[in-house]
């Protein structure tokens, strides 16, 4: 699996536009770093592996509301709503914004709210699947979740500094004048990462010590979050959304190192019923053999002259059946005792008109022309230990166990 992470440009986006992209195998390392057009980006391989678009801090603007009553993620009137709630904090017309809602917003409570300038969105994600590379998600390069941190970003014209927490996102340049913008509350012990080309500038500002963290890492970072801009008339079909959650989400369960411990637990308990199914299988078969050496040593101990022993019941069933005829013996396979069990069984007034014995089978004609007829000839047949049944008009009787 090789998922795409492409970082949208916050000026217009063009086919001939140069994305900045990063390539990863398991969502936690990254195995290239580069820009390319549109056109020559690399192509998603394998399951699970997807196009996630990065909307730059810069296109994007950021505000809490408190949705109504009614107004949750898939009421058909959020659009309508958070326009109203909006209007007076935004400077440009809604008509010409896109809105994200926050995961998992419920009415009635604060939520997060990100806008966006619908065309520049449109055209970006236009580029990409012209492109042939169609965005799966859409997420921001900052979230308002999570512990706060500060970020130095590295930018051609100036040095930004960032800050993202569960309690906003700011965006601002990297300068000692900044800093009294920033959350009045802010702990003195909020991580620094820097980008390493601005990594002493953002020393200088702040006055500590920043960790080291290079672009494609914060980036891949930020993919995982939950937000996905992606909704209204961006957002793909139900089903396909639902259909690449559990792709990613099994590419994910397979590769992910905060998977390792459960894939090694599912590992072991596929090992161990592997175990127990063997060990049961070993216990039957050897209970198996058991009983067919039983019955190999009841035939040999009961007839002596058997020698070689292939099928100890057929075997034993032969050798009885010869005993009986040296003795003059009565099994259920004969016509006596056959024809027996039919005159117990035949309804009275009724008398055979045809019979025909073949060795251990007897046809006998006459004595029922239909089902209901011949139920109780079954029924009685059955309880003396004969199977029958009822082909045409002919009543075929045979003893229980003979095929």
């Amino acid at each position: 699996m090789s998922s795409i992470y492409v970082l949208l440009p916050p000026t217009p986006v063009t086919a001939q536009a140069e994305f900045e992209y990063l390539v990863s195998s398991d969502g936690q390392t990254v195995s290239v770093h580069a820009q390319a057009v549109p056109a020559l980006l690399p192509l998603p391989a394998g399951a699970g592996s997807e196009v996630v678009a990065i909307a730059p801090a810069a296109a994007l603007s950021w505000h809490q509301v408190t949705l109504p009553r009614g107004a949750g993620p898939r009421s058909p009137r959020l659009r309508a709503v958070l326009e109203g709630l909006l209007e007076e904090r935004l400077l440009d017309d809604p008509d010409q914004l896109h809105f994200a809602v926050q995961p998992q917003a419920a009415a009635e409570a604060p939520a997060w709210v990100v806008a966006c300038d619908r065309a520049w969105l449109r055209s970006a994600l236009q580029v990409l699947e012209m492109a042939g590379r169609p965005a799966a998600r859409v997420v921001p390069e900052f979230a308002p979740e999570g512990e706060p941190a500060l970020y130095a970003l590295d930018d051609p014209d100036l040095p930004q500094l960032a800050y993202a927490g569960a309690d906003g996102v700011l965006l601002l340049p990297l300068a000692s004048s900044s800093l009294a913008l920033l959350p009045p509350d802010l702990p003195a012990a909020t991580p620094v990462v820097a980008e390493p080309a601005v990594a002493s500038l953002a020393e200088q500002v702040l006055q500590r010590p920043p960790q080291l963290q290079p672009t494609a890492a914060r980036l891949l970072a930020a993919a995982r979050t939950r937000w996905d801009l992606a909704q209204f008339e961006f957002a793909s079909s139900g089903r396909a959304r639902t259909m690449k959650k559990l792709s990613t989400g099994w590419a994910d369960l397979l590769r992910a190192p905060q998977w390792r411990p459960a894939r090694w637990a599912a590992a072991v308990l596929v090992a161990a019923q592997l175990l127990g199914l063997n060990a049961w299988a070993w216990k039957e078969r050897s209970a198996l053999a058991a009983k067919r050496e039983a019955a190999r040593t009841v035939l040999t101990d009961t007839f002596p002259q058997v020698r070689a022993v292939v099928d100890a019941p057929v075997q034993m069933d032969r050798e009885v059946a010869a005993l009986r005829q040296v003795t003059g013996g009565m099994s259920s396979r004969d016509l006596e005792a056959q024809l027996g069990a039919l005159a117990a069984a035949a309804p009275p007034g009724r008398a055979a008109t045809a019979l025909e014995f073949n060795g251990s089978e007897l046809r006998v004609r006459g004595l029922a022309a239909s089902e209901a007829e011949a139920r109780p000839v079954l029924q009685a047949l059955r309880s003396q230990g004969y199977a029958g049944t009822l082909q045409g008009d002919t009543l075929v009787v045979r003893a229980e166990g003979q095929p």
